[in-house]
């Protein structure tokens, strides 16, 4: 379905990144997308929610290839996957990304949830009849896989705790951190069914020790380093880590 005018923000967060979201849809299921562009190969980082088509939003370059990757597999992150050719996401989640079962996404949870979009998507449109169109991974992401993009490269970083497979995308170089949902500044959801508090801790433990310099998460705005080890150590303190 074509996107109603104004369905995606857009923010240009540097000459190679570019952030997009969904404004209309519940701050709960609001997540961030991101363009990261390379010499080679660009990535984009989530998909959101599904409901208006997100492909005709990002600009292709001809001839250069775009890796759609999904930090997990909740409905937020991946209700466009499958309008792209090329997925990769974690190998932990991978046998979900086929079927997009309700127990794995939380599809269910969207079309029960009140107030779930502010502006409706197209004339008629409910939410009650939201659905995840499935989207089979092409590359399966593990601890210490790394993307590259040519004239950069992301290390996949295991970081279980809201989910059991989310993953982060770390390049070393420059301390760019993308998140997902590990980490961000705004509600940090540890109490989903396929949540895990004591692997929440361990992620923290070593988001700290991360010589992170910049933290695009999946939702809210980017933080520094300083800022997200912050939160990290005030989880930590929170749940006896």
């Amino acid at each position: 379905m074509k996107p109603r005018p104004g369905w995606f923000s857009r923010t240009i967060v540097d000459a190679t990144t570019t952030m997009l979201s969904e404004p209309f849809v519940t701050d709960y299921c609001r997540a961030n997308m991101w363009l990261v562009r390379g010499r080679d190969l660009d990535m984009l980082v989530d998909t959101g929610m599904g409901i208006c088509a997100l492909a005709p939003e990002i600009d292709i370059t001809p001839g250069k290839p775009l890796l759609a990757v999904a930090t997990h597999v909740h409905l937020d992150h991946v209700g466009s996957l499958h309008e792209f050719a090329w997925r990769a996401g974690p190998r932990v989640e991978a046998e979900f990304f086929a079927t997009m079962p309700d127990e794995a996404t939380y599809a269910n949870m969207f079309r029960n949830f009140p107030g779930a979009v502010s502006e409706l998507p197209w004339p008629g449109w409910s939410s009650a009849d939201y659905a995840i169109v499935p989207a089979p991974l092409d590359r399966l992401l593990e601890e210490g896989d790394v993307i590259e993009l040519g004239d950069r490269s992301f290390t996949v970083l295991h970081l279980p705790g809201h989910s059991p497979g989310s993953i982060g995308l770390f390049d070393c170089h420059d301390g760019t951190l993308f998140s997902g949902d590990a980490i961000h500044c705004g509600l940090l959801v540890d109490d989903m069914p396929d949540s895990d508090r004591t692997a929440y801790c361990a992620t923290m433990r070593r988001l700290i020790d991360l010589p992170v310099s910049i933290a695009h998460g999946g939702h809210a705005d980017s933080i520094d380093g300083t800022r997200m080890r912050k939160i990290a150590m005030e989880y930590l303190r929170r749940n006896g880590g």
